[in-house]
């Protein structure tokens, strides 16, 4: 059951997906659609998941469960891997790939591979003070406080 994310509880689950490029208009708006018939239709052992979703940037899809109506379960987060890989196959994007980085570069938003942020952390092209996005956030709290952090304050510190 779909419900506005900012009525989500604090504590609610979070999954972020970060594409490889910017949606455009057009594509976003295909995928608000879908996303939000997936999000109706989402359910843990046929009871349906008190659930939401953002589309930030143009690039991320951040979906989030209230765990406390009703806990999301294997079943249900392989529904929502599954529903992503039919957005990647649609779009030609890369929504799962875990070794890439996203990050700000003044006004702009930069997607490298995980190789190539350590490269430039060492060439001194990105700082501490670059701002990232942690994806590793687990909560609807964590995300609001924790997804975007100067790089020395997440887990990518380790390439300064």
């Amino acid at each position: 059951m779909y419900v506005p994310f900012d009525t989500l509880p604090e504590e609610s689950r979070v999954w972020i997906y970060q594409s490889n490029r910017k949606f455009s208009d057009e594509e976003i708006s295909e995928i608000d659609e879908a996303l939000k018939a997936f999000i109706e239709n989402w359910a843990a052992h046929g009871s349906g998941l008190e659930a939401s979703y953002q589309i930030k940037y143009s690039r991320f899809i951040i979906l989030a469960v209230n765990q406390d109506s009703q806990a999301a379960t294997g079943c249900s987060i392989d529904a929502s891997v599954h529903f992503i890989q039919e957005l990647e196959k649609k779009y030609d994007v890369d929504l799962l790939d875990k070794m890439n980085v996203t990050f700000k570069q003044g006004e702009h938003i930069t997607h490298k591979p995980l190789i190539e942020f350590r490269k430039m952390a060492k060439a001194k092209s990105v700082s501490a003070n670059t701002i990232v996005f942690n994806n590793l956030v687990n909560t609807v709290g964590e995300w609001q406080d924790y997804w975007e952090v100067p790089a020395g304050e997440s887990w990518h510190s380790r390439f300064f």
